[in-house]
């Protein structure tokens, strides 16, 4: 699959936005339903086997096929679990939303009035009103990181046929906020390429997108080959996805990676941790 992206320069700056959290919730809820759906269709597949099994009085493999059964009906209850919590979670999220942007709304109102020790004293209230609204805003900002769980990314190599030639080497930066993993390859004599790492997993971060950046040697130095910016919101799929990455903007050289979305073991960690301390 190929991603959304913008092509950027090294000064390229940009604002961050609260709708981006709107985003993660939206698209933790949609991948998790996928997510669920997959493991439903394998339900209904290894029920129909276990019919059949029960048929041809295969006890052996009959009891392997209960255990697997039984085994992903829990998972598929857990699934359904955190995504109620997913949806609670942004139900509050979203009134904590509407009470902070009324409170800008009645800080501004307060600004085109006239002064009054009343006013001023209600300005003070909506501050402290706001600031707690963007503080609990924060905090479930956090939780919903952690229920995004981990994105594992492995390097598949570059694409660009005429393009690349053996000798050439090349360095691959992937930055998500202060997460890098810079890797460095070559390419072979026989066109294959050599990657000094293949797998990197990250943390995703709502207020952050994947910067990628990939230069080449030239001599004793590095030549920028090209800078993007992917939506992470992408990099969410419930199944293991290969994308391709256009690192120039006409495409003649692409990065070619393999995502896959774990959100449910830093989740399980996290559950695990919650119950300790309880």
């Amino acid at each position: 699959m190929s991603v959304k992206l913008r092509f950027d320069s090294p000064s390229d700056g940009g604002l961050i936005h609260r709708s981006r959290s709107f985003t993660g919730f939206s698209s933790l809820t949609g991948r998790q339903r996928d997510y669920l759906e997959g493991h439903q269709a394998e339900m209904d597949f290894l029920s129909s086997q276990q019919r059949e099994t029960k048929r041809n009085s295969r006890l052996a493999f009959l009891y392997d096929l209960e255990k697997e059964i039984r085994s992903l009906e829990r998972y598929i209850r857990r699934l359904e679990f955190q995504i109620s919590k997913v949806e609670e979670l942004y139900e509050t999220y979203c009134i904590q939303w509407r009470l902070c942007q009324g409170a800008v709304n009645m800080k501004r109102a307060f600004s085109l009035s006239q002064s009054t020790r009343a006013s001023r004293e209600s300005l003070l209230e909506l501050n402290r009103n706001h600031r707690h609204s963007l503080q609990d805003m924060s905090t479930m900002e956090g939780e919903l990181e952690i229920l995004l769980g981990e994105l594992h990314i492995k390097m598949k190599g570059l694409i660009g046929f005429a393009r690349l030639c053996p000798g050439d080497q090349y360095e691959v930066l992937v930055r998500l906020g202060r997460q890098r993993w810079k890797i460095r390859g070559r390419i072979e004599s026989d066109d294959s390429q050599s990657w000094d790492e293949e797998e990197m997993v990250f943390l995703p971060h709502i207020h952050h997108n994947f910067e990628i950046k990939v230069t080449e040697a030239k001599g004793l130095s590095w030549l920028l080959v090209g800078m993007v910016t992917c939506a992470s919101a992408d990099f969410f799929v419930a199944r293991p996805q290969v994308m391709l990455v256009d690192i120039t903007e006409l495409g003649t050289i692409k990065l070619q990676l393999e995502v896959t979305w774990k959100y449910e073991r830093r989740l399980l960690t996290h559950t695990h941790e919650n119950k300790i301390k309880i």
